[in-house]
């Protein structure tokens, strides 16, 4: 994953690598040739398909194959999705920039946030995050804006400080166990993110880097590893693959290993604060779902039930974690369960690939048997969040907000209200004022913004 910058040309892989720099005027500028290139006929742009991927995450948490916002929405837009997504985790660094992309391409897009919160009547059971009761990671969707209030300012700032204190610790505890391999976490693992957000995986990669440079001779750095990490060399993909740093992360950082940081109470905000400070910035509260298998999703009602009364409205899916191709099993049974309750209580389905691990796909297949029963639902979520994140940032009248309260009160016809407005936006156009007024009705709205595409 490199963020240096490549020479200036004509040439779309050159331009694609400049979209990921950490430069923000050098990713606008790169964009700007590739849609010259698309208008000339150089470039590619596939009428849109049947597919999206709502919950990428980029260079600002951490992005497997080191995408930026404007480079997520550009492969999107390049693939033929139908629709984009972010979610980062702990900021919303990204989301201005993204949604400025989406728009300048013609891709219908969303922006959230995704962080870990405890929930007090779930203290004694595992929700989603593996081998830690009380904790769940949790999802705030259709941010219309990454700018943020003071109040709202302290909180994602609480954010940022857990991380980085968490992640100095895991650091400090490893770097015992490696030595004479050290991290200086100032200098060795900052530089790879963009604004200092940095994740286990930075670290990972961080480690497999420096170790390289301390271990000149392969088989040096082979020696080192076996050791420190009691597997054979020949099993990594050194000197810093996707292998290497999955080991490095799941002997020493996670449950079990040297630099495992056990959650307590108050290292996280609880459900309820995550949920107002969602709610606050105009957009979803939605819960996180991973695999139904831990004793809190078994208990997938009481779960929603809980979120639902600090304000959840939709539920994200990972879909690709919960199949295995040609294989009718328990993971694909308790996804289609999830998805069926999901939809008897009228709450959007937001789903994506993560691609915050090397090897994750860009996109679901959605016409695959798995999922293809499903298909519907997914894209129907989809089209919700895009309506919600356009009237949210023309007038304040997002999914969540008081004029969809007062006029849709009933769940099933918010959906269908929401989903119609996304069916009939212009994904390269603001709203009009016109269209986008509190002062209208649902109908009315619909009326001013006109007829779906054929």
């Amino acid at each position: 994953m490199s963020h240096e910058h490549p020479h200036h040309d004509d040439d779309p892989e050159v331009l694609e690598q400049t979209l990921d720099c950490f430069d923000p005027a050098e990713r606008r500028a790169a964009l700007e040739k590739l849609l010259l290139l698309a208008e000339k006929g150089e470039q590619a742009l596939p009428a849109p398909r049947p597919a999206v991927n709502l919950h990428a995450h980029t260079f600002y948490s951490y992005n497997a194959y080191g995408y930026s916002p404007t480079g997520f929405a550009w492969r999107a837009r390049r693939a033929g999705l139908c629709a984009g997504g972010i979610v980062d985790f702990d900021v919303l660094d990204g989301v201005d920039e993204f949604l400025a992309a989406a728009r300048r391409i013609g891709l219908p897009a969303c922006a959230g946030i995704e962080t870990r919160v405890f929930v007090d009547a779930f203290a004694d059971r595992v929700i989603n995050s593996p081998g830690e009761p009380g904790i769940a990671y949790h999802v705030g969707m259709g941010f219309a804006s990454g700018r943020t209030t003071p109040e709202q300012e302290v909180f994602i700032g609480r954010l940022r400080r857990i991380a980085a204190t968490r992640n100095r610790t895991i650091v400090s505890r490893v770097n015992a166990v490696l030595a004479p391999l050290a991290l200086d976490y100032d200098r060795d693992v900052l530089p790879l993110t963009p604004r200092d957000n940095a994740t286990e995986r930075h670290l990972c990669l961080a480690y497999a880097r420096k170790a390289r440079a301390l271990f000149r001779s392969d088989r040096d750095l082979a020696a080192f590893w076996s050791e420190k990490l009691g597997t054979d060399a020949a099993a990594l993909d050194l000197p810093d693959g996707p292998r290497l740093q999955g080991e490095i992360r799941a002997r020493l950082m996670k449950r079990g290993g040297v630099g495992y940081v056990p959650p307590n109470r108050g290292d996280f905000p609880t459900l309820d604060e995550m949920n107002r400070f969602v709610l606050s910035a105009g957009a979803i509260p939605t819960v996180a779902w991973l695999d139904g298998t831990s004793d809190g999703e078994r208990s997938l009602g009481e779960w929603l039930d809980r979120a639902a009364s600090s304000g959840a409205a939709a539920l994200a899916i990972i879909p690709a974690r919960n199949y295995t191709p040609g294989k009718p099993d328990e993971k694909l049974r308790l996804l289609r369960e999830t998805v069926a309750e999901t939809e008897r209580r009228h709450w959007p389905i937001f789903v994506g690939t993560e691609m915050n691990s090397p090897g994750n796909k860009f996109v679901d297949d959605f016409e695959c048997a798995e999922l293809a029963p499903m298909r519907l639902v997914f894209l129907k979520g989809a089209h919700i969040a895009a309506a919600h994140t356009a009237l949210q940032a023309a007038a304040g009248m997002g999914y969540v907000s008081e004029w969809a309260r007062r006029h849709l009160s009933n769940p099933a016809d918010r959906m269908t209200f929401f989903e119609e407005v996304g069916r009939r936006l212009d994904p390269q156009r603001p709203l009009l004022k016109t269209a986008a007024d509190p002062a209208l009705k649902p109908g009315e709205v619909l009326a001013r913004i006109g007829k779906a595409p054929e």
